[in-house]
């Protein structure tokens, strides 16, 4: 059996980061996502973990490679996505996936917005590539978590209609909506 047979579902989570790809800087983001990952969902699934440069074309190429090549069902991104000229996540990420879903960028905003008045800065989206659901995240590790519980209730629905592998959560921690058939 192969690695991926063993896992119902693929997930990619890529840290956008110059200097945490350096070493020059500890990547707190993309374990911060992984462990929120790990408490919520209750479907088995193997988690691919990059670390890539700012900039363009790393991350359309990364995210091209984990959808096409890795068959990646979801993809979580980390950083890039401020107002900084080599935050270039949101458009890296239509390019590689130009059909975008707005709400979840609209959502994380004004939870965000709660919490910090910096969040207007943000400029995370969610798009699909095929079957392969990409979310850009913030970089901290707190605005983190606040956005993926935010948008997570609706990911495993979006999983199912756009023919990506089916995703559980643990209702303890997130409650997953789907309509009822």
């Amino acid at each position: 059996m192969t690695e991926e047979a063993k896992h119902s579902a693929i997930i990619g989570v890529v840290t956008v980061s110059d200097r945490a790809s350096q070493g020059l800087y500890e990547d707190r983001s993309g374990p911060a996502i992984l462990a929120f990952l790990q408490r919520v969902l209750t479907t088995p699934f193997a988690a691919l973990h990059k670390i890539i440069p700012d900039g363009f074309e790393s991350v359309r190429d990364t995210l091209i490679t984990l959808a096409d090549e890795d068959r990646c069902d979801l993809i979580l991104t980390t950083g890039g996505t401020g107002p900084a000229p080599r935050d270039l996540t949101p458009e890296a990420t239509e390019a590689a996936a130009p059909r975008i879903l707005p709400g979840f960028g609209e959502l994380m905003r004004k939870v965000s917005l709660e919490e910090v008045p910096t969040a207007i800065l943000s400029r995370q989206i969610a798009a699909h590539r095929g079957s392969c659901l990409i979310i850009n995240l913030p970089g901290k590790p707190a605005a983190i978590e606040t956005c993926l519980k935010a948008v997570f209730p609706a990911v495993p629905y979006c999983l199912d209609l756009i023919g990506a592998a089916r995703i559980e959560t643990n209702p303890a921690e997130i409650k997953a909506f789907r309509p009822k058939a």
